[in-house]
């Protein structure tokens, strides 16, 4: 069968950083969505990936080198830099042999209504979970390493956390608005310190699923 990379059935996560995205990525992996399979496409983790030199053909040493930058400064992708991140869904699509009935759970892509306008002929966004947390409580969950997805960051530092949820507010929380325009589902889910994906996805069982 082929994969049709113009139309992935996705469920995209959002939330401020630390607020357990990629730990429920994670989690829905394993455990599926609605008896079916489901990929979780973490964007920082692959860029942290790439940046840390793991060989991969699909990059030249320039791009390398730009992802790096972009790191280190916490930026979000330009329009004329993004088909690196185009390039990088489609590859995750093609290794994972995902299905037309199987869900890629988004976590960091797309960042903003430009980003998601220009993945919009790639993935079909059926519901947007949206991770609703305090910036103290932030704070502690990063501290604390709840989800136990921070070990070895170094963009934990206070002034850089303050930056992203900055930029969080600023940038991404109004995909919030724009994916409910295209008719995807909208699932608030408030966080608290210790929450963990098992709590997200009982909370989420309880919310309208995706069709």
């Amino acid at each position: 069968m082929l994969i049709n990379l113009n139309r992935q059935k996705a469920v995209l996560v959002i939330g401020p950083t630390g607020s357990g995205k990629t730990p429920l990525g994670n989690f829905l992996e394993r455990k599926g969505w609605m008896g079916g399979r489901c990929c979780h496409f973490d964007f920082g983790q692959n860029l942290r990936l790439i940046a840390g030199g793991k060989p991969s053909a699909l990059f030249s040493r320039e791009e390398t080198s730009f992802i790096r930058g972009i790191l280190a400064s916490g930026a979000l992708l330009k329009d004329k830099d993004f088909p690196i991140a185009v390039k990088m869904l489609k590859a995750f699509i093609k290794r994972k042999r995902i299905k037309p009935d199987d869900f890629i759970v988004l976590n960091g892509l797309p960042r903003h209504k430009g980003q998601a306008e220009a993945l919009a002929g790639i993935v079909d966004i059926k519901m947007l979970v949206n991770l609703v947390a305090s910036p103290g409580t932030i704070i502690k969950r990063i501290k604390t390493n709840t989800g136990g997805d921070r070990k070895g960051r170094a963009d934990d530092d206070l002034k850089s956390v303050a930056k992203k949820l900055r930029l969080f507010g600023r940038r991404t929380a109004p995909l919030i608005g724009h994916y409910r325009r295209q008719g995807a589902k909208i699932a608030n889910i408030h966080i608290d310190v210790k929450t963990m994906p098992e709590d997200i996805l009982n909370a989420l069982k309880r919310k309208e699923k995706p069709s």
